[in-house]
């Protein structure tokens, strides 16, 4: 099994000397790269670079620059989405974010974790599991979202939470770790 199928099946691989995928990484990020460089007014380019870094995309988007992710591939975006400045995203596994998705600045999605066994960490082991965001979702400023969460649709997290763990339909979450405060109705 290589190190990517490892990945893809949630199990313990090797990113760091794995030369596949140590390529795949810098082939993204010199894309991740160009992409930052660019004019806002240069919004064809713009268009035209973001299809060719993320996986699948719909047609309304906007992430503004800055932007970073390790792979691409792994990121799908629904329709009507916006990223405010400074968003990172560590695709090791799927991310999906649904329709209507806004994103407030200086947010990091994280689908890579790090064993806590020293020896293990230290051979430069990590795992990855896939980031799921629903529809009609708001991520204020400073979100980070760790591996493995699910967040409902409908639902606001209040800038500056950590998610720890999957959040439910139509709440306003905030904290950290983010926890459910109010039931939208």
């Amino acid at each position: 099994m290589t190190e990517k199928e490892k990945c893809a099946a949630g199990l313990l691989y090797n990113a760091n000397y794995d030369q596949e995928l140590i390529n795949e990484r810098m082939t993204c990020k010199d894309l991740c790269r160009d992409y930052n460089e660019l004019r806002n007014s240069e919004e064809e380019n713009r268009n035209r670079l973001i299809r060719k870094i993320l996986g699948n995309v719909k047609e309304r988007i906007c992430i503004e620059p800055v932007f970073w992710c390790d792979y691409g591939y792994n990121i799908e975006v629904g329709e009507n989405f916006y990223a405010n400045h400074n968003l990172v995203i560590l695709d090791c596994a799927k991310v999906k974010f649904g329709d209507n998705v806004f994103i407030g600045p200086n947010c990091s999605l994280y689908t890579a974790g790090h064993p806590l066994d020293v020896k293990q960490r230290n051979e430069g082991l990590e795992y990855a599991h896939p980031i799921i965001i629903g529809d009609n979702v708001w991520l204020g400023g400073n979100v980070v979202v760790l591996p493995g969460v699910s967040i409902g649709n409908n639902t606001v997290i209040g800038a500056g939470s950590v998610v720890t763990k999957d959040i439910p339909d139509n709440v306003v979450a905030v904290g950290n770790p983010c926890k459910v405060v109010k039931n939208i109705e």
